[in-house]
């Protein structure tokens, strides 16, 4: 029986609202977020700052300011660096595509199983230990400058085109060492049920096997493709004129070392948010590990 003008007696005992302490745990974790966030920007400005002013009052530091950091200089060079760095961004492009493709050649030669393919493992494990070992710029300077030096019949002895063959077989090498994890992750329950469904061994890795290793390692290369394109600047060294050599002759035009934090501002511009992105992939493929483990 219900009250006059009270809510009507359904007979049940309403509780506290669980959504509450819910709630309240939320609010307590923003509010934790903010608290963070602000410590953190101020213990960064009162850092960054204290180092500025330690610089700024060092003794050499009007040297160093008229040998590095020549605003006017900088203004005048950053036009011209920039159309240079269209040449980075050619060999960067153009060499990330042939160091997939042989990449992932060298990581299923590496994966071939039985006795009878050794020599495919061998001639694999060769490559890759000897080209992780060696400097890339003796490689650089081996093959851009002693093997045009050869005058061999159709052999090319275009900078730009072993400037490419040099980055391929350097980071192929490596490249090829992520796929090879990436297939190792993938369990071999995987193999055996495309088998057990009437697929060959080459099938299997083709289409079940190597889709999954690929997805898997899509942060790790992109890690690695950060690194090809700084390391296009080392192509510098067999003459192509490039960001870096660009910035070598202003250098030496000038005799001003303003041009070299030019050519570093460029790099930090473009490299920065590529790191960013290969963060938030990793921490995407996190979450969606951690999800498919809860469901």
């Amino acid at each position: 029986m219900s009250l006059v003008g009270g809510p009507p007696d359904t007979g049940l005992i309403l509780g506290p609202d669980p959504r509450g302490p819910r709630r309240a745990r939320e609010r307590e974790n923003r509010q934790l977020a903010v608290r963070s966030t602000l410590i953190a920007i101020v213990s960064s400005i009162v850092f960054f700052g204290l180092l500025g002013w330690i610089v700024a009052n060092s003794p050499g530091w009007p040297a160093f300011q008229r040998a590095f950091l020549d605003p006017e200089l900088f203004a005048k060079t950053i036009p011209r660096l920039a159309e240079a760095f269209w040449v980075n961004v050619q060999l960067f492009l153009l060499a990330e595509v042939f160091i997939l493709a042989f990449g992932l050649l060298l990581a299923v030669m590496r994966s071939l199983p039985g006795p009878v393919l050794f020599p495919l493992r061998a001639m694999a494990t060769v490559y890759v230990d000897g080209f992780r070992a060696l400097p890339g710029i003796l490689v650089i300077y081996m093959l851009g400058l002693g093997i045009p030096r050869l005058g061999l019949p159709g052999v090319p002895k275009d900078e730009f085109f072993w400037a490419i063959v040099t980055l391929t077989l350097l980071y192929s090498a490596y490249v090829s060492e992520v796929y090879r994890a990436g297939i190792d992750s993938v369990h071999p329950s995987q193999e055996a049920a495309a088998r057990s469904l009437g697929l060959s061994r080459a099938q299997s890795l083709r289409y079940v096997v190597l889709p999954q290793a690929v997805r898997r390692v899509i942060p790790p290369l992109l890690n690695d493709f950060i690194g090809l394109q700084k390391d296009t600047v080392l192509v510098s060294f067999i003459g192509i004129v490039e960001i870096f050599r660009t910035a070598q002759i202003i250098s030496a035009a000038t005799f001003n070392y303003t041009p070299y934090v030019a050519v570093a501002v460029v790099f930090l511009v473009v490299t920065i948010p590529l790191a960013r992105l290969v963060d938030w992939l990793i921490s995407r493929d996190r979450r969606r590990a951690a999800a498919g483990r809860a469901a």
